[in-house]
């Protein structure tokens, strides 16, 4: 059913949380908004991009979700995982927030704003914004914004409550996540090193909840008690990032054997994962019908980026070019769609060409909630801006191109319809698409572009699976885009963010009784 409109009077007020400006919301009534990011999902594990399907690729609820809502062809993300999620929560491109995959450990005590991994502390995270208009805001899954400070959570961020882990990946059983030392438990000069639980929830650690079931089967439990017990007139934001499909490959025995019949195991357990991503999907949908929040649900799912594709990973991102870590085409360019019941019905089933970057769902949600996307608190530690763009104009149908035109890759740049690549590209090849395979079982692309610092350039909409080089045939594309590029990292945000600190494990073991934690005041 659809929340009632404030009057514009209100809307225009100051929000009491904080210094939030509210305005009018551009689409009249605000969404409730599900924010869906997948993890290291390949191009090719899904359905709607497989030409011809496969019985490996089994993912009936994308499938129908994308079909039903707006599918994004050229939506990009990060080349991993840490700088896609601070460019999400922050609003700023990578190369303004954060382009390192640095533990949440890591800490420079010199420096108390931005000497942290992930996001500096004084950025506003877009549940702030979003919790300023009314809206209830919940995260699962995975975080990897930061943990240093309480600021660093998801509660530091703006989120009513959490429940997930802090670092890259954890155990799925266990959840743990490293080891530490600590003498003054040991009682001795050469303690052993422990296993550390990377679990939380909201304000401390979720000790009631760690090793008691698969780490998705817990979130898709916390991720439907959020939905059971949403009042449908208050706005609902909730950010569910799963652990699927990032190491480790684990999945429960019963889907497995559904992939018995693939012969390669990284690809076997990987698709598996997929598999029962999808279901929770499915069962997520079901609650948003059940309890009459769909017509008026906003649903956003993307990659965090590419499909792994090295010894390991599993994934699969054919027909594009490389993967995770990478900057070709398969390592930034993500599956990703829009959907529910909100998505304007003469825009359903449109496949859209426009760019957007995962920083541009901070402006869109702050556009549809009514709340200034302006970053006071950020401005005023002399912190980089918000990048985002609105997009929603184009998603409704009002616009019919994005307003988005460049994407920094860090190193590289898509600019217009092309795209430079500087210095050694790894992973300069292509799978086939069942990947990996009883040739190479174990995955990975050696081949190697060295495109130095003149760069490589290709256009990527004649070119998608980036196989011609045009630096040489193209000077002035290619001049125009290195200008570009330089213009670009000439505004690079890159503070010293420290070392891993000794705290976090002092904090870990001591304070938290084996979990990890805030270790900074």
């Amino acid at each position: 059913m659809l929340l009632a409109r404030m009057p514009l009077l209100l809307l225009m007020l100051a929000a009491c949380s904080g210094e939030e400006k509210l305005v009018e919301p551009i689409a009249g009534d605000k969404p409730h908004i599900v924010l869906i990011l997948v993890d290291d999902w390949g191009w090719a594990n899904v359905g709607y991009h497989r030409a011809t399907p496969t019985k490996e690729v089994q993912t009936p609820n994308f499938d129908s979700l994308c079909k039903q809502g707006i599918e994004l062809d050229q939506h990009y993300a990060y080349r991993f995982c840490s700088p896609s999620r601070s460019s999400l929560m922050s609003g700023r491109l990578p190369i303004h927030v954060n382009i390192l995959n640095d533990p949440p450990n890591v800490y420079n005590p010199k420096d108390p704003v931005s000497g942290f991994a992930a996001i500096p502390r004084n950025m506003t995270g877009i549940a702030t914004k979003l919790k300023a208009a009314g809206y209830a805001t919940h995260q699962v899954g995975k975080w990897d914004a930061g943990m240093a400070t309480p600021d660093h959570t998801p509660v530091g961020r703006g989120f009513d409550t959490s429940f997930g882990y802090f670092h890259h990946a954890n155990d799925y059983y266990t959840e743990f996540a490293g080891k530490c030392k600590s003498p003054k438990l040991d009682k001795a000069s050469k303690p052993e090193a422990h296993n550390v639980t990377d679990l939380w929830m909201t304000t401390g650690p979720a000790n009631k909840f760690n090793g008691t079931a698969y780490e998705e089967e817990m979130f898709k439990l916390h991720v439907l008690d959020v939905v059971g017990s949403h009042p449908a007139d208050t706005p609902l934001f909730l950010y569910y990032a799963p652990h699927i499909v990032h190491t480790p490959l684990q999945v429960p025995p019963d889907y497995l054997e559904r992939y018995s019949f693939i012969d390669t195991k990284d690809r076997q357990i990987y698709h598996a994962m997929v598999a029962y991503l999808d279901d929770v999907i499915g069962n997520l949908t079901a609650a948003l019908r059940a309890r009459d929040l769909w017509n008026n649900t906003l649903i956003v799912v993307s990659s965090d980026n590419g499909g792994p594709v090295y010894p390991g990973g599993g994934a699969n991102n054919y027909p594009l070019k490389g993967g995770k870590v990478s900057c070709w085409q398969g390592g930034v360019r993500v599956n990703a769609f829009v959907s529910g019941g909100f998505v304007p019905p003469a825009m359903r089933g449109k496949k859209l060409d426009g760019y957007v970057a995962l920083a541009d769902w901070y402006a869109t949600f702050c556009s549809l909630a009514g709340v200034d996307k302006h970053d006071a608190r950020a401005a005023a530690a002399n912190l980089p801006p918000v990048d985002g763009l609105d997009m929603w104009p184009m998603l409704s149908g009002q616009n019919t191109t994005s307003p988005r035109t460049e994407v920094p890759l860090s190193p590289g740049l898509i600019s217009g319809d092309y795209k430079i690549l500087v210095g050694p590209n790894e992973q300069a090849g292509w799978t086939g698409p069942h990947y990996p395979n009883q040739t190479n079982p174990s995955g990975g692309i050696t081949a190697v572009d060295k495109c130095g610092d003149s760069g490589c350039l290709y256009n990527i909409k004649t070119d998608p699976e980036e196989r011609t080089d045009l630096s040489q045939t193209s000077p002035d594309v290619l001049k125009h885009l290195q200008e570009r590029l330089q213009a670009w990292e000439s505004t690079a945000f890159n503070p010293d963010r420290g070392m891993q600190y000794p705290g976090a494990c002092e904090a870990a073991m001591e304070r938290y009784g084996g979990f990890w934690g805030p270790f900074v005041p």
